[in-house]
């Protein structure tokens, strides 16, 4: 199995985000991100990967936010 090739990228500039850059993002560790992410319904499979849609959970995030 190959590895993913990793491109250095501004996380805003990403369409979908891994789990680590999610966390990245939101700055909490993995048991918050996946359930924010879960939450936002951002979660994307592709394949064996599991990749979060950046948009809807910085939609996600201003709703919840006051």
């Amino acid at each position: 199995m190959r590895q993913t090739a990793k491109m250095e990228l501004d996380i805003s500039k990403k369409i979908l985000l891994d789990t680590k850059e999610l966390q990245a993002m939101l700055s909490c560790g993995r048991y918050t991100a996946v359930k924010i992410g879960t939450d936002a319904a951002s979660r994307v499979d592709v394949g064996n990967r599991v990749l979060w849609n950046r948009k809807k959970v910085e939609k996600y995030i201003g709703e919840i936010s006051l």
